[in-house]
């Protein structure tokens, strides 16, 4: 079999250049343009970011990839959760000139008030909630059994909100009660609901498929009645750690996400900073992304074995 040359899988589109449309900011990864004050064009670029920090180097198709996945989920979803789709194509509100650029990989979304945080659901404790659970026996506060190991399941899902950073600021794990004081008691404790009956719909789903969903974040917003909706990406391998169960039952993790490149990384002594933006990656690390998040795609958005 062929292997996949960077030049195979085509040219990548590190951000877009709409010109009917006003571009109101570039994400790690999504450039945001406005339709009309009622509605968002979300485009997938192929940037990369790794310790919340945008690379220098894309992933082509990466973008169409991510894309493909939480619309996938959304509509998997659909009867679980509001989104924040509006159900038009987004070749629509934009120039003949420019379909090529928002084709696949974008979203025509409404315009929602988003809430301040990032709302994590964990199935394994593994990242920063594993740091903290080697060093004190908690995640983001919360006591856990003694005896852990990354690759074993916790007794049910937990909750562990985050803040959500500004590019090139880290992500801050935070408590319950200070999710509370952000967004109100009331409010916190729909969004805690509604994140782990949205993790359990998917882990469910994704172990039919041959993966474990190891934890996910999510981003809501309230739409004009105040209602609670699920927005940005969802359970893409950008915002989530899919590992292989079948190496997971014989004790290995194989990772279908970003964290070999968060490996790679901290084994070249980046780990976070201003240097990281201008890193040039390997072909072979990009490559390497490209065929963990397409095998991602294929197991959990394609047809059923």
């Amino acid at each position: 079999m062929t292997q996949p040359t960077l030049a195979s899988l085509g040219p990548a589109v590190p951000a877009t250049t709409l010109h009917s449309l006003p571009l109101i900011a570039r994400g790690k990864v999504r450039d945001l343009y406005a339709v009309g004050d009622d509605r968002l064009l979300m485009v997938a670029s192929d940037r990369l970011s790794a310790f919340d920090v945008v690379m220098k180097a894309p992933v082509p198709g990466k973008g169409k990839l991510l894309t493909g996945m939480a619309l996938f989920w959304f509509e998997l979803l659909k009867d679980v959760v509001p989104n924040h789709l509006t159900g038009e194509a987004p070749e629509s509100v934009v120039a003949p000139d420019e379909v090529a650029q928002v084709q696949g990989r974008s979203m025509l979304v409404k315009r929602l008030q988003p809430l301040p945080c990032e709302a994590v659901v964990r199935g394994y404790v593994a990242g920063s909630g594993w740091k903290e659970y080697t060093k004190s026996g908690t995640v983001c506060g919360q006591p856990l059994p003694a005896g852990l190991q990354m690759s074993t399941p916790l007794a049910a899902p937990i909750f562990t909100p985050a803040t959500k950073a500004a590019v090139g600021d880290h992500d801050e794990n935070i408590s319950f009660e200070q999710l509370e004081k952000l967004l109100g008691a009331a409010r916190a404790a729909e969004v805690r609901s509604m994140a782990i009956q949205i993790y359990t719909t998917a882990r469910d789903h994704a172990a039919q498929r041959g993966i474990v969903i190891a934890d996910t974040k999510f981003e809501f917003g309230l739409d004009e009645n105040g209602t609670l909706t699920l927005m940005d990406e969802v359970l893409t391998p950008d915002s989530s750690r899919f590992w292989l169960a079948d190496e997971l039952a014989q004790g290995r993790i194989t990772a279908l996400d970003k964290q070999p490149l968060r490996d790679w990384l901290a084994s070249t002594g980046v780990t976070g900073g201003a240097e990281q933006a201008a890193l040039d990656l390997p072909a072979d690390v990009i490559l390497g992304i490209h065929e963990r998040y397409a095998r991602a795609h294929r197991l959990l958005c394609g047809p059923a074995a």
